[in-house]
């Protein structure tokens, strides 16, 4: 099968790889915009997951293809088993996510609830927080990824269509805590599952180079472009003692600061519109309102239900503020903005805040924070798997991990904020005088 996709092209699919698309489970993505409230900001962004996962399927398969072009497996057999791995994890990587945006999982039930067996045994070889482990805390989507994976009809659906592949040996390559338990992905002594799991996910991987060229064309932005094909020509690998990581030449350092600069400015200029903030604020507000009795359900069949169109349908129903202002389309304008750091720690948006409530007006305050790269946030997981540099022209060149060898950490090291106020649109011309008659 061939799909025509308006950013890479021609995407060639198994017929078995079509089994899968047909699912229910995977319909359901159709029904789950990339972007959620976004389109209130740039109406061009309508795509939806179910494009986004075959793109990063695409994206995938076109690195592990760069990597190991010249790479000689035990077998032809090996090669094909651990690329098709790799392709399925990639395309059901946001099979679980949630409808309209992160603000629903706000009503996701204890993940002890979804019962996910692959979660019993967690790897003994890289450190995991407390917080992880966790089963009474509150389901994610990425929860319900790998119970759709591993525990649902989608399970039977990849068992029939790939015998050779277990559905946890494609959860394992999602969720890096997971234990797999046999060989699966040693090849002449060398384990594969590090580097085949950060084409996956990690600091520069499939699901991000996809999704910010698609976020980008769909918006109608500049944000998000970024130099692809010479960032895929440059992907390598790099082998430290029994283990595979990811690598990328030194020559595509400039691609991958640019890369990284892409996806900061896509966070702050598309991701956090104002309009697509106040509408998750809205959101989240109903759904943490008493009144509020939309919830996610545990039963994963059930779950398949859960998409935009359900929570739109609902949000009509309902007798809630909130659900009436984002079903009709009313939601509180914004009337000050800032932006700042987390060092500079301003206190005017505070003051304003306080004094339009001092006057009778409601204030919704939103602060959206970003970090130029996950390396900054300590994430515990991430540091056992590095992506290295490689000088192609110097063999004498010892492999670095690449925050060693970009100065752009350093120098984006701040959390950038937006801080912003929101009031009622029919009192936006009063709260604004008495603003400039502060002046603050």
């Amino acid at each position: 099968m061939e799909i025509r996709d308006p950013v890479h092209g021609s995407m060639g699919l198994l017929d078995e790889e079509v089994m899968i698309l047909d699912s229910l489970a995977f319909q359901r993505l159709r029904q789950i915009k990339q972007l959620g409230f976004s389109e209130f900001s740039f109406p061009g962004a309508t795509h939806n997951r179910y494009l986004h996962s075959l793109g990063a399927a695409h994206i995938a398969s076109l690195i592990f293809d760069g990597v190991f072009r010249k790479y000689k497996f035990k077998s032809t057999k090996v090669r094909a088993r651990l690329r098709q791995t790799l392709r399925l994890s990639a395309l059901l990587h946001d099979i679980g996510h949630g409808p309209l945006s992160h603000a629903s999982e706000e009503v996701m039930p204890k993940l002890s609830e979804l019962n996910i067996k692959a979660y019993d045994n967690f790897r003994s070889d890289i450190t995991i927080t407390a917080e992880m482990k966790k089963k009474n805390r509150q389901a994610n989507h990425e929860d319900y990824t790998i119970k759709f994976i591993t525990d649902s009809s989608l399970t039977k659906v990849l068992k029939k269509a790939f015998s050779d592949i277990s559905p946890v040996h494609i959860a394992s390559l999602i969720d890096k805590r997971l234990e797999c338990g046999d060989d699966f992905f040693i090849n002449q002594g060398i384990d594969f599952r590090p580097i085949l799991s950060q084409i996956v996910s990690s600091e520069l991987d499939a699901d991000r180079l996809d999704y910010l060229e698609r976020d980008a064309y769909f918006c109608g932005t500049n944000y998000g472009r970024i130099e692809l094909e010479w960032l895929l020509a440059n992907f390598t690998y790099c082998q430290v003692g029994s283990e595979m990581y990811l690598a990328l030449n030194r020559r595509a350092l400039y691609a991958f600061d640019d890369f990284l600069l892409s996806r900061h400015h896509m966070n702050l200029m598309v991701y956090f519109h104002h309009k697509a903030v106040i509408y998750e604020e809205m959101l989240m507000r109903y759904l943490t309102a008493d009144d509020c009795t939309f919830r996610l359900p545990s039963n994963i069949e059930e779950y398949i239900n859960c998409t935009d169109y359900a929570l739109y349908q609902h949000l009509k129903k309902v007798k809630n503020d909130w659900a009436i202002r984002i079903s009709k389309r009313r939601p509180y304008r914004v009337l000050f903005e800032l932006h700042t750091t987390v060092k500079e720690k301003g206190q005017r948006t505070a003051k304003m805040k306080k004094i339009l409530e001092n006057k009778g007006i409601p204030v919704i305050f939103a602060s959206s924070s970003i970090r130029l790269s996950k390396y900054h946030s300590g994430n515990s997981i991430e540091k056992n798997f590095p992506l290295y540099v490689v000088d192609l022209y110097d063999k004498r060149a010892k492999p670095y991990p690449i925050e060693q060898t970009t100065k752009i950490f350093q120098r984006y090291d701040e959390i950038r904020r937006i801080e912003r106020l929101y009031v009622p649109p029919e009192l936006h011309g009063a709260g604004e005088k008495i603003i400039i008659s502060q002046k603050l």
